[in-house]
Parts: C-alpha cells; structure tokens; sequence
C-alpha cells in the first residue's frame, strides 16, 4: 500500500508563503512507510512563493465540475493550475498504486475536510483532495 503526503507536511518550503507546515508526526510516517510527497500548486506550474488563492463559488468538487473557480488575492484565475496540479497529482499516484492520502488541511489544493472559499476556513474539499476522493483514495487532513 503506498502512500501520498501533501510535500509542505515533510518540510519543504512550497507553501505560497514559501515555507512549510512540517509536521513531525507525519514526517516519521513518511520516513518509516516511505511514499509520494508533492505539491500540487507547483506540479500545475505555480511559482513559490506565490499569491494566495481561494475558491470561488464551491469547494474543489466545484471546480473539477466546472461549477467554480480559483483565484489569487489579486483577483487573477488560477483555476487551470490548480486543475493541472490536481491531475498531475492523480496520474502520479496512480502510476504509484497511492491506495492512502495525507493532505494538508485548509488548502484550496489539499484541504480534506475543510479549505478555502471566499478566503474563510470553511468545511470542503481543496481541488486535488476532491480528485483523489473520486479516484477511492482514502483521506486524511493534518493541520
């Protein structure tokens, strides 16, 4: 069984702020299970640091629809990035056999059980967790 982690939870400074959310529990899992590790706002060809973004209209599952967007504090869709991202993240762990995600809460990208809308934490799903879910993917959110 392989695993996938959202690559800011090991340490790696890929957040928009260009820092990271390591989280030790999460790290010794990953250094013990090995797996994946990847950001998803990088692999759709976002820059770090970058502008922070938001969804527009519903959570991630809106978006993989076409029912809503993503946008940068400037007001600038980024959308087909986070689009790309969230593909790329599925073909990879595919390719991986990943049956298991551990995703960083809050995020437009990764955020499980909730992520940004309108710029507040509210409950949803980030643009690749609703991908993985529909892959049957299980998820797990780390704050």
């Amino acid at each position: 069984m392989s695993r996938l982690y959202s690559l800011c939870l090991l340490g790696a400074r890929c957040r928009y702020d260009g820092e990271s959310k390591q989280n030790t529990d999460v790290l010794e899992q990953w250094r013990r299970e090995g797996g994946l590790a990847l950001c998803p706002e990088q692999l759709g060809g976002l820059a770090t640091p970058r502008r922070p973004a938001t969804l527009v209209g519903a959570d991630g599952c809106g978006v993989l629809d076409g029912k809503a967007a993503v946008q940068d504090e400037e007001g600038r869709d980024v959308t087909r990035s986070f689009q790309r991202g969230a593909q790329e993240c599925a073909r990879l762990a595919r390719l991986a056999g990943v049956t298991r995600a551990c995703l960083k809460g809050g995020s437009p990208s990764c955020g499980v059980a909730s992520t940004s809308i309108g710029w507040k934490r509210s409950p949803g799903e980030g643009v690749t967790a609703a991908l993985l879910r529909r892959m049957g993917i299980e998820l797990t959110e780390v704050d």
